[in-house]
C-alpha cells in the first residue's frame, strides 16, 4: 500500500494545486504535501522487512497482460528516499522566488514528483512506462513556460531527444512482451523471457539509448547544459538531483536483467563512451564560466562513472552506483540551492562577475564548501563511499581486459573534478570583493535549513554509509546474478 500512497498523494494534491488561486497559499501547499510524501517514504523504510506493506497489485488492462502493479525492493527505496526528500528541500530553499501563475508551476512540480516516485517502483513495463511519460511531461510545460529567454528552442531539443529515446524504449517493451510465455507486462515475466542472442544484442541498444539520453552519456548529453541553464532553478534540480537517476534504474532494472547478452557484447564500447564522456565534460566544465553550465558539466562526468561502474558488473560496483545515485542527487541539489542564492541575490550567474563572497557570506561559503567536498569525494563524506566502491569495481572487473586503463582514465577525471572544483569555489568565494559582491548579505533563513540539512546527510552516509548499503545489498546481489545469466 505504501508504494500506492506515494503516488496518489502528489497526483492527487498535484491536481488540487491547479484549483488554488493565490500562489503564496499554492507555494505552503505544495510543501506540506511533499513533506507528507516524505514522511510516508520513511514509512517505507521502517516497512521494510514487511513485504506486504512495499507491494500493491490491481487489475489495469488486463486484455493487455498489464496490471497496476508496484514493488518497492531495497533500489527503489533508496531512490523514492531520494525523491522525497529532494522536493520539500527544493521547496523550502526556492521559497520566494516568485512564478507567473505560481500554482501552476507549483502543481506541476508535484506532478513531476508522482511520475518519478512511479518510475522507482512500477513492477510492470507497461505501467513504468506510462510514469516514464508522466514524470517528463510535467518537465516540459515547466522549462517551456517559466525557463529563460532561449527556453521555447531549448525545450523543443529536450523534448525531441526524450520522445526519440522514448519510442525506442516502448519498440523494445513491445518486442519483449510479445515473447513473454504468458503474454504479460509484469516485470517477471519481462526476467523469465528466453530471447536469443542477436535479438539481445539490437534490443539492449534501443533500451540503452532511451536510458543513456536520460542520464545523459556521451554524445547523447547535448540537450542538458542549455536545458539545465534555461530551465528555472527549481526544475534544474529536480532535473539534475532525481529525473537523471531514472536512466541510471532504467538500466539496472530492466536492461541487465532483461538482455544481460548485450551488456556483454556491448559493455567495452558502453565504457568506452562512458570514459569520454567523463573526461570531455571535465575539461568543458573547466571552461565554464556559467554556473549552471559548470554544475551540468559536472553532473554529466559523475553519471559517465556510475555508468562505467555498472558495465563492471561486479558487486562492489553496483553497490557503488546504488548508493552514489542517492549522494549524487543530495549533493547536486546542494550545489544547485547555492547557484539559485546567487542568481537571487545578485542577478548574474558568471562567475568573472563575482568575487569575495566568504568575507560578506561566511554561513553559506562554509555549507558550499562542504557539499563542493563531498561532490569530489573527500573521505568521510557521502561521495566517498560510492566513488570508493565503484573504482574498486572497476579495477577488479573481469568483464573487459581494460579494466586498468578504464580505472586510470577515470581517476583522471576525478583529479579534473578537484581541478574544476576548487577553481569554482575560489572565483566565487574568496579573493577580492568588488562592486557587485561589496554589499552582499549572508544566506536567508530557508536556504540556510535546507543546505544544513543536506549537509548532515552528506555526512551522516559519510561515516555510516550501511544506511544505504543494507537496504540495497539484495537488489545488487540479484542484479549481478542476471548478469551473469546468458
Amino acid at each position: 500500500m505504501i508504494p500506492l500512497l506515494l503516488i496518489l498523494i502528489p497526483v492527487v494534491c498535484g491536481i488540487a494545486g491547479f484549483f488554488i488561486k493565490d500562489a503564496r497559499i499554492g507555494r505552503t501547499w505544495s510543501l506540506l504535501v511533499s513533506l507528507v510524501v516524505l514522511a510516508t517514504s520513511l514509512v517505507g523504510i521502517l516497512a521494510f522487512n514487511k513485504p506486504a506493506n512495499l507491494h500493491f497489485n490491481a487489475e489495469w488492462l488486463h486484455a493487455l497482460g498489464s496490471s497496476f502493479s508496484l514493488m518497492m525492493d531495497g533500489m527503489s527505496q533508496v531512490l523514492c528516499l531520494l525523491t522525497a526528500l529532494s522536493f520539500p528541500i527544493i521547496f523550502i530553499s526556492t521559497y520566494y522566488n516568485q512564478y507567473k501563475n505560481g500554482s501552476q508551476f507549483y502543481a506541476l512540480m508535484l506532478l513531476s514528483q508522482a511520475g518519478l516516485l512511479g518510475v522507482f517502483v512500477a513492477s510492470d513495463a507497461l505501467l513504468f512506462y506510462f510514469f516514464w511519460e508522466l514524470a517528463l511531461i510535467p518537465a516540459y510545460f515547466l522549462c517551456s513556460i517559466w525557463g529563460g529567454e532561449r527556453r521555447i528552442a531549448v525545450t523543443f531539443k529536450f523534448f525531441i531527444y526524450t520522445f526519440v529515446g522514448s519510442l525506442f524504449m516502448l519498440v523494445a517493451l513491445v518486442y519483449v512482451y510479445l515473447r513473454t510465455p504468458d503474454h504479460s507486462f509484469a516485470l517477471t515475466s519481462f526476467y523469465n523471457t528466453k530471447i536469443n542472442f542477436s535479438a539481445q544484442n539490437w534490443l539492449f541498444w534501443l533500451f540503452f539509448v532511451a536510458f543513456a539520453i536520460k542520464m545523459p552519456i556521451f554524445p547523447l548529453h547535448t540537450w542538458q547544459p542549455d536545458t539545465y541553464e534555461q530551465s528555472p532553478t527549481a526544475v534544474t534540480m529536480v532535473l539534475s538531483g532525481v529525473m537523471v537517476k531514472m536512466g541510471v534504474y532504467g538500466i539496472l532494472r530492466w536492461v541487465i536483467p532483461v538482455v544481460p547478452s548485450g551488456l556483454w557484447a556491448w559493455g567495452d564500447t558502453v565504457s568506452s563512451l562512458a570514459v569520454i564522456g567523463m573526461i570531455y565534460a571535465s575539461f568543458v566544465a573547466l571552461t565554464q564560466d556559467d554556473l549552471k553550465r559548470f554544475v551540468a558539466y559536472s553532473s554529466i562526468a559523475h553519471m559517465g562513472l556510475m555508468c562505467l561502474a555498472i558495465f563492471a558488473t561486479t558487486n562492489s560496483g553496483l553497490q557503488g552506483v546504488m548508493i552514489q545515485m542517492f549522494n549524487h542527487g543530495i549533493n547536486i541539489i546542494g550545489l544547485w540551492i547555492v547557484v539559485n542564492v546567487i542568481e537571487q541575490k545578485f542577478g548574474t550567474r558568471k562567475m568573472s562577475e563575482l568575487g569575495g563572497l566568504a568575507q560578506k557570506a561566511p554561513v553559506l561559503s562554509i555549507l558550499l564548501v562542504v557539499i563542493a567536498l563531498a561532490n569530489v569525494a573527500l573521505p568521510l563524506t557521502n561521495a566517498f563511499v560510492g566513488e570508493f566502491l565503484m573504482f574498486n569495481g572497476i579495477f577488479t572487473s573481469t568483464a573487459t581486459k581494460y579494466n586498468v586503463a578504464l580505472t586510470v582514465a577515470a581517476g583522471v577525471s576525478i583529479i579534473l573534478s578537484a581541478w574544476y572544483t576548487l577553481n569554482m569555489i575560489q572565483k566565487v568565494f574568496y579573493g577580492n570583493s568588488n562592486t557587485l559582491t561589496v554589499s552582499a548579505k549572508d544566506i536567508g533563513p530557508g536556504a540556510r535549513f535546507a543546505l544544513v540539512i543536506l549537509v548532515i546527510v552528506i555526512i551522516v552516509v559519510g561515516v555510516y554509509p550501511s544506511i544505504v548499503l543494507n537496504l540495497t545489498k539484495g537488489a545488487s546481489e540479484f542484479i549481478l546474478s542476471k548478469m551473469y545469466t546468458q
